[in-house]
């Protein structure tokens, strides 16, 4: 595990039965999910507003533990310290946080979390108009994690089983950084993330 990633979480799931992974993982996600995402939500905001989105969208269990969920490379590594700016480097917090909890949840939702970054360049280069949606941060970050894909790229990007959960979970995303908009706190996604868990 890389080195600016934090191992405690992980060590601590290990040696815990689901339901208090479930605790663990919240309790986590409080605490460390107070840094601001975009211009105007916390971490913490933007998890739970991707997660209203995907039960709005009556999505299954799976998918609505991935968009719970997508954003714990974020939460994971140290982004904000005086030595790292995630807004102008890539940390690849996707792959950190997939492969953070690909031991303990199905592939499902890790394979969903791994793509959900390259999922926008997918959406951004087979939808010309869906780019100008982006919020400001969003198309800054765009750029940082490599812009439009080519189509090899694409053809690469449809093989992955999950390729079409990701792109869901990516418009998801994009939707959940309404500021002040109040929805259902961790509680509400119990059920969901332990029927994710191995």
């Amino acid at each position: 595990m890389d080195k600016n990633i934090d191992p405690k979480l992980a060590a601590e799931l290990a040696q815990s039965p689901p339901a208090q992974q479930v605790d663990l993982l919240f309790a986590y996600m409080v605490e460390n999910g107070q840094a601001y995402y975009d211009e105007s939500v916390t971490q913490l905001q933007h998890a739970l507003q991707a997660a209203n989105q995907a039960r709005h969208a009556a999505a299954d269990p799976l998918q609505v533990t991935a968009a719970l969920l997508h954003d714990l490379g974020h939460f994971l590594i140290d982004e904000h310290s005086k030595d790292a700016d995630f807004r102008t480097e890539d940390f690849f917090h996707e792959e950190a946080g997939a492969e953070y909890l690909q031991p303990f949840f199905s592939a499902a939702v890790t394979e969903a979390m791994k793509l959900h970054v390259p999922a926008k360049r997918y959406i951004c280069s087979t939808d010309e108009t869906y780019y100008n949606t982006l919020s400001e941060a969003s198309k800054r970050s765009f750029a940082l994690q490599g812009g439009f894909m080519s189509d090899e790229e694409k053809a690469e990007f449809e093989k992955n089983a999950y390729y079409k959960n990701a792109v869901q979970l990516r418009k998801w995303d994009d939707l959940a950084k309404e500021k002040e908009l109040e929805v259902p706190g961790l509680e509400n996604y119990r059920e969901d993330v332990l029927g994710g868990l191995k």
